[in-house]
């Protein structure tokens, strides 16, 4: 095992290393602040050596060379373990600082599982869960029972503008600033010293410094000092562009510095090149060589002190002279002066300096000596380095393994105080693991250390697990999506959402299949919901619509889903909306760059410099929404809010070379908040006079956020930046807010100019201020906040112009053109609801009457509506324009509309602008309407219109005022008179061209629903067009008639029923229902009616029978010739046996007759008993009864019993003569006959399909494919034959009720004939 190569191995290297104490003054510290860095912090970088090669020798003189080598920097007051609140709080915020990190790492889509197992294999040092692991590691340095971490050297640093820097170096030393366990005796204070000497060459030259530097010398020897030049950038010399010192900027838990600001502004290369120089002479030449005399005297005095049989048993038998039952697990009695302490001294400089046999020697030497003793905690901690050694000489597997898990057990036993010591020893332990391929095992350790941590480390735990079961071989896919799942589950619950949506798009790709339907839905949903709190709303929905579809969950869940669903697209609509609005609105040639404004307003002539910034205009406001959250549990007061803000004006960018289509980017040339630069180029209070600023002052409960709406107006052109926001609390002190963090720019250039290194900013909040434009504003009169379904509303639209130059070329967007609908000018002016009227020769169009179909073309192309040409707005003018709405569901209603328009004169970056108006409109379920078209079985060509009419308004009542039928096909009568007084003698020829011009036939009910109740009307349907009405039987299609649209006229009124049908006036609400396809079909080809008397009056004294005529017609609806065979018969035998239909049933039951003695009074009329009425027809039990007395049946056909029609043409009908004699009175179904038609066409497919639909009157028609050719339904079956080029079929006949009544007068006499 190639153990230099191991991750472990890096991180022993990178961790284990000899610390440095260093102790400036503060006037070192002031100078290196110009920096923008702190003493420590510019050493950082040069202390880690790749290529040292120093000569090294063991304590037993066998030599070796060191190839690598790094210090660790840190002040004395950073020589401290950190309290666990702030080590926490310090791991957290490095948590948040990788989860943009975290992705990157994935270089690719992490849905792939190639891609998260490619990124699990190249683990390194600078992964974020590595970055992790050593932070972690970092919290628990300098502890009392560790050697590693004690300063080896201290570095005592003076300016040389310090009084009397000699004594400064000896009252550094002695000051209260050393460590608190050097204080308390754990640390030995005879360190190595190292005096250095900071000049600022800014303050003049090194002569003074020279002087002292040789004073220091004389004082503490000529190895032991070194003067250090810094700050020697001169004016004619560029910044170092390399950024060496930002990674080791935030590396400690003391360091608060920001990394906003340029870091190393005033070092040129001398400086830089001197600092190597110097640490790395300060580490060849004085750390190493200390570290190996120490090692040497160390191991003299443990060799002579602890080692051979005499003291070994000397040891045990003195041991201390202490009870062995003593427990000082906390190590208090072992000072730096201890034997024990020495040992550990003397193991740890072995392993710093890689001798792996002598510190293993020590390790176990001292063991033994703190298990004796019970100090639980220091033997934990040898054991854990006696694993380290052994992996680092790769000897002895288990035992390596053996000493962590020792360790491991032993910290958890201490409790508390040893539960983040367990910690780091698994990691080292599962390190160990993954170094030689056992990722399972290593797994195991994390998962088993996972369960003793809080949420947010146990997450990175359980990911590590996770990928280490990735990495196996084979591959463990179901333990690695499974602990992945648990690690995004624990960042859910410590509020790292970001890292908990990396780990559930990890394991998507494992769950991708049958049977995990359960945990899929799990993750997509938590995807969905993590995504929504994200603001991405987007992402959220294509997740959150994988869950539509999970029927293997229950209701409840089912439920929860869904409306989650809704609430995310809710958000995600309007966003979506708009887009659709603009994107054939504005020209498609349009660029990219937007207004902040008007997001759709784009530049057409010229791109500008600054594309990445905002466009916004002179005189207009931006807004800015920002949430305030009081984090105390108190109520405080907040006022004077408003933002920061910094203007350049157009002039000034001119002067500095900056434009909106130059050279430079600007934003970090500002440094002052609401101030702008003057010609000068000096920062002056004139901002105030450039910029409108709104203040706003509001209370915050405890815990509570309020959202505050701030506005800035800039009033001239140029550059302006939002910079925070600021605030007065409880009216004393005044806070303030960055919104974004620059980089500024440091010019060192005296006299002459010289480019500087450019950065990166935020360009949400920049914005080039153009000159004063026009601008449109709008509203919409008499929009209604709540309406009835099929409401009808007339809304004015007013636009006005505030500018003074003329807006031209305007064109409209509506996101739901179906409700609301752009009307024709004229409609201003007229009378509602006479506006509505239809006038000859034009016809209605989305609310407005247009001539011909090109009008529409012109002015509703792709919904869009366009303004006519000759139609502008002057400067300071209004234009109002009418709209309808009307709505056709219930529910909330989003109406949003886009306006677009040209300036007279546009700007050299905007030609044109859009406004955005949006309204919401709550509708209500008023009427629902059913619809049954049925034949009328006594008529040819006609329907019976069956409405059903329900008012599901509770408070509101409706007059039906009018049915109509939509186009020149169909008309409609009423059945019976109307309720109201409606004279019907008005011109047929004026009532025609009425129809005519609103191509519908109407019928007036004129009646009353009122709120909560239903009814019924029936109406005749009437198909007038003997051409229109017939389908050609060849085509797919062989239905006759298709549909009908209708539409409902209805007037709604508080006070209904005291109005009269002449009471139209401006006040009243008209609403309107289209009910659209309705189904009008017949599947026969042939259309036929029985004709005769429907009551005879015969004595039956003489003759004893009664001979009735009737006439058949017979009329041929098909485009192709029909023959047509009439078959009649005298019982129930005439009727098809094989038909079930109720008509069949009803037939057979009805059939018979029975004596009908008639009664008469004293004055001669006849009494009616029950079951005598004129139109009772026998029941079946009685007939039954009867007819087993009477052998024959009581009515014959007589004449032919089958009458042939050999060809009815196309559109053609004929007359056929029937006669029937009954033989006594009675009531008689004469329905008992049959039509068998055969359709003949010369070719025939025998293999097409037909296409039948459901005589049920719904929108969206079932069909049904029948290949064999046989249909049947209640009123006809029809017979296919190929092979004969016809089609054949079998027409029950309609139901015809026959009344025979005894006649006290020999005169037979016929009614209702």
């Amino acid at each position: 095992m190639d153990v230099g190569g191991s991750l472990l191995s890096q991180i022993l290297l990178e961790t284990i290393t000899p610390v440095v104490m260093v102790l400036p003054t503060p006037l070192v510290e002031e100078a290196c602040q110009k920096n923008n860095l702190n003493f420590v912090q510019i050493l950082r970088p040069f202390c880690f050596y790749d290529k040292i090669d120093v000569p090294v020798r063991t304590a037993s003189d066998q030599p070796y060379r060191l190839q690598k080598f790094k210090l660790r920097m840190f002040y004395a007051s950073e020589i401290h373990q950190p309290r666990i609140e702030s080590a926490e709080e310090h791991l957290r915020q490095v948590v948040d600082n990788a989860s943009e990190k975290a992705f990157a790492e994935l270089q690719g889509n992490p849905q792939q599982l190639e891609v998260v197992q490619k990124m699990a294999e190249s683990e390194s040092l600078s992964s974020w869960l590595q970055v992790y692991n050593k932070e972690f590691i970092h919290t628990l340095s300098f502890s009392e029972h560790e050697a590693f971490d004690h300063p080896i050297a201290c570095l005592l640093v003076v300016s040389s503008k310090d009084e009397n820097p000699v004594n400064k170096f000896v009252d550094l030393f002695n000051t209260d600033l050393l460590p608190s366990l050097l204080n308390e005796g754990a640390m030995d204070p005879k360190i190595l010293k190292h005096y250095v000497l900071i000049h600022d060459n800014e303050d003049g030259p090194a002569d003074k410094a020279n002087e002292i530097l040789l004073e220091m010398k004389g004082t503490f020897g000529p190895h032991d000092c070194r003067l250090l030049c810094i700050n020697s950038l001169q004016s004619n010399e560029e910044i170092i562009p390399e950024d060496i010192w930002t990674p080791f900027v935030s590396s400690s838990l003391a360091d608060n510095s920001s990394s906003d600001h340029v870091l190393g502004l005033c070092f040129n290369r001398n400086d830089l090149e001197q600092i190597n120089e110097f640490m790395q002479e300060f580490s060849v030449k004085n750390i190493i060589p200390y570290m190996e005399q120490k090692i040497r005297s160390l191991n003299q005095q443990v060799s002579a002190t602890r080692k051979g049989l005499k003291n070994q048993f000397k040891n045990l038998w003195w041991h201390k002279g202490k009870d062995e039952t003593a427990d000082v697990s906390n190590g208090s009695i072992y000072t730096f002066s201890s034997i024990e302490s020495q040992i550990r001294i003397l193991g740890d400089y072995a392993f710093m300096l890689r001798d792996y046999e002598l510190a293993l020697s020590n390790y176990r030497l001292l063991s033994s000596d703190y298990k004796i003793d019970k100090a639980w905690k220091r033997y934990a901690g040898v054991q854990e380095m006696i694993g380290l050694s052994l992996f680092m000489l790769d000897q002895s597997r288990k035992e390596a393994e053996y000493s962590l898990e020792t360790a491991f057990t032993t910290y958890q036993k201490i409790g508390a105080s040893g539960q983040r010591y367990a910690t780091r020893c698994a990691l080292w332990w599962s390190e160990l693991h993954k170094a030689r391929g056992q990722f399972k095992e290593a797994a195991n350790v994390y998962f088993r250390i996972s369960s003793e941590e809080p949420s947010l480390r146990a997450g990175i735990l359980l990911e590590q697990a996770a990928y280490c079961y990735l990495r196996a071989n084979p591959r463990m896919l179901r333990k690695f999506g499974f602990h992945l799942v648990l690690a995004g589950n624990r960042y859910t619950i410590c509020g790292q959402r970001k890292h908990a949506i990396r780990a559930y798009m990890c394991v998507l790709p494992v769950f991708e299949g049958d049977g995990w339907n359960y945990i899929r839905d799990h993750v997509h949903f938590n995807l969905g919901r993590w995504y929504a709190v994200l603001g991405k709303s987007e992402l959220a929905i294509q997740h959150l619509i994988r869950l539509l579809a999970c029927s293997h969950q229950s209701a409840v869940t089912q439920e929860m889903f869904l409306g989650d669903f809704l609430r995310v697209f809710q958000i995600l609509l309007p966003e979506k909306t708009w887009q659709y609005l603009e994107e054939g609105l504005v020209p498609s040639t349009s660029p990219t760059s937007s207004n902040w404004l008007d997001s759709a307003a784009r530049s057409s002539s010229k791109s500008l410099k600054g594309k990445d910034s905002n466009i916004c205009i002179a005189g207009e406001a931006i807004n800015v929404e920002l949430e305030f959250k009081n984090p105390l549990h108190i109520p405080i007061e907040i006022s004077a809010v408003s933002l920061i803000c910094d203007f350049i004006p157009e002039m000034m960018l001119e002067k500095i070379g900056v434009g909106h289509h130059g050279e430079k980017e600007i934003g970090s040339e500002i440094a002052v908040s609401n101030h702008s630069i003057d010609e000068e180029g000096n920062i002056s209070d004139r901002g105030a006079s450039s910029l409108v600023l709104s203040e706003e002052a509001f209370s915050l409960k405890g815990g509570q956020s309020m959202m505050v709406h701030l506005k800035v107006t800039p009033k001239m052109e140029g550059f302006l930046q939002i910079v925070g926001v600021k605030w007065v609390l409880s009216q004393t002190v005044t806070g303030r807010y960055d919104f974004t963090s620059q980089l500024p720019k440091k010019k060192r250039v005296k006299g002459k100019s010289n480019d500087s290194t450019e950065y990166p900013s935020h360009q949400r909040l920049k914005f080039f201020v153009l000159k004063h434009l026009s601008r449109l504003e709008g509203t919409i009169h008499r929009m209604p906040v709540k309406t009835n379904v099929g409401e009808l509303h007339r809304l004015v639209l007013e636009l006005s112009n505030q500018s003074c130059e003329t807006i031209k070329n305007m064109k409209l967007k509506i996101s739901h053109p179906r409700f609301l609908m752009v009307g024709e000018l004229e409609d201003l002016d007229a009378e509602f609801p006479a506006c509505l009227e239809t006038k000859k020769n034009k016809r209605v169009h989305a609310g407005c009457v247009i001539e011909d179909d090109s009008d529409v073309k012109t002015k509703s192309s792709n919904t869009i509506f366009t303004f006519p040409k000759d139609i502008s707005i002057e400067g300071e003018s209004t234009l109002l324009w009418p709209l309808w709405l009307h709505t056709g569901e219930a529910g909330m209603i989003s109406l949003s509309m886009s306006i677009y328009y040209e300036m007279q004169t546009p700007s050299e970056y905007m030609n044109y602008r859009v406004m955005r108006m949006h309204y919401n409109v709550q509708v209500v379920p008023s009427l629902d309407i059913s619809v049954h078209i049925t034949p009328c079985p006594s008529r040819l060509q006609e329907f019976l219109l069956h409405l059903d009419i329900r008012n599901y308004n509770s408070s509101e009542s409706f007059w039906l005022r009018q049915i109509s039928s939509v186009g020149k096909q169909w008309k409609l009568a009423s059945l019976k008179p109307s309720l109201l007084d409606i004279k019907e003698t008005e011109d047929e020829s004026d009532s025609n061209a009425v129809n005519s011009a609103y191509l519908s036939a109407s019928v007036c009910p004129s009646q009353l629903l009122p709120a909560g109740q239903a009814l019924s009307l029936f109406f005749r349907l009437m198909n007038p067009s003997e051409r229109s009405s017939v389908s050609d039987l060849t085509s797919t299609n062989c239905q006759l008639f298709g549909t009908v649209d209708l539409i409902l006229a209805v007037e709604q009124q508080d006070e209904a029923c005291k109005l009269s049908l002449g009471d139209l006036s401006d006040a009243q609400r008209i609403s309107s229902h289209h009910i659209c396809h309705c189904s009008v079909i017949n599947d026969c080809p042939i259309w036929w009616i029985m004709e005769g008397p429907k009551t005879v009056i015969h004595d039956f004294s003489s003759p004893s029978f009664c001979e009735i005529k009737f006439y058949l017609t017979i009329k041929n609806c098909s485009n192709m010739s029909i023959s047509v065979s009439v078959e009649t018969s005298d019982n129930e035998s005439v009727v098809d046996q094989t038909s079930d239909t109720p008509q069949a049933s009803a037939a057979r039951n009805q059939v018979g007759w029975y004596d009908i003695s008639l009664e008469t009074d004293e004055m001669g009329k006849v009494k009616e008993g029950p079951g005598q009425g004129a139109s009772s027809i026998i029941p079946s039990n009685e007939f039954s009864e009867l007819q087993t007395a009477v052998p024959c049946s009581p009515f014959m056909w007589f004449a032919l019993s089958s009458t042939n029609i050999k060809q009815l043409g196309p559109q053609s009908s004929v007359t056929l003569p029937l006669s029937l004699s009954a033989f006594a009175p009675g009531v008689y179904d004469l329905s008992n006959y049959k039509l068998l038609w055969t359709l003949h066409q010369d070719k025939i497919d025998p293999h097409m399909k037909l296409d039948v639909r459901s005589t049920a009157s719904t929108d969206e028609h079932d069909r049904l494919e029948i290949s064999s050719l046989n249909i049947q339904n209640e009123a006809s079956t029809f017979s296919g034959y190929g092979t004969g080029g016809t089609y054949s079929g079998i027409a029950l006949g309609h139901p015809f009720i026959l009344t025979v009544l005894q006649s006290t007068c020999s005169k037979s006499q016929t009614f209702g004939s």
